[in-house]
């Protein structure tokens, strides 16, 4: 089988694309970050989910981006918005997925693997500009010129299949693909135990998802959202 490393947080999103990597028959290596991040209990969450969804492996990097603050999610000095705001919101954490695509890069190449799978999406998303096919397309030709297996071997291909799909679309999608979305987290300020605030931007387009697909919702949450 052909190895993959697939980029998992623990949310709604990155569960859909490992289970995508799995249906087209790679051997799924499952990466999260602990990057200091308040709703630390996605880590929980993205350990269910390789484990049901039969990851190859699932490995959890520490790195502390909240060392460099800037995001409502490392800093808790900054409220998570729970209502819609204008332009970027505060949620955007600088350079995120660019640091965590590096260091999915530079395992996919001890690995020898040339796919890297993440969960980006640019329809129903927060508006972060590490979401758009711009960016994706940008890092993918970064990283075949930036890496030894890149100049030797022919490079990488950076998977998102989710970039143009709307939340209901992949929730449909991840459902048809057997996840259990029941054992993901997705609010920005869960509790430690996973509980959903009902509140924050994740969480609306998270049940907004639901509804428009037509199925039960089945997050946990705090209060009644």
């Amino acid at each position: 089988m052909k190895r993959a490393v697939v980029l998992l947080s623990g949310g709604l999103d990155s569960a859909t694309t490992l289970a995508v990597a799995n249906s087209r028959g790679y051997a799924c290596h499952a990466l999260s970050f602990d990057y200091g991040q308040r709703h630390v209990a996605e880590l929980q969450a993205a350990s269910r989910v390789a484990a049901s969804l039969g990851a190859a492996e699932h490995r959890v990097v520490r790195i502390d981006l909240g060392q460099l603050g800037g995001s409502a999610l490392t800093d808790t000095a900054i409220d998570v918005p729970e209502a819609p705001t204008e332009g970027i919101p505060i949620t955007y954490v600088p350079a995120r997925n660019t640091v965590m695509l590096a260091y999915a890069l530079a395992w996919a190449e001890v690995l020898g693997a040339s796919d890297i799978f993440i969960g980006v999406n640019a329809v129903d998303y927060s508006g972060y500009p590490d979401c758009r096919p711009e960016f994706i397309e940008a890092f993918e030709k970064l990283a075949s010129l930036a890496t030894r297996a890149g100049v030797e071997q022919g490079g990488f291909h950076v998977h998102a299949p989710l970039i143009s799909l709307s939340k209901a679309e992949i929730i449909q999608l991840g459902t048809t693909l057997g996840v259990d979305y029941g054992q993901t987290v997705s609010c920005y300020q869960a509790t430690g135990e996973g509980l959903a605030c009902g509140r924050c931007d994740s969480c609306r387009l998270r049940r907004e998802g639901f509804r428009a697909a037509g199925l039960a919702d089945p997050t946990r949450y705090a209060r009644q959202a």
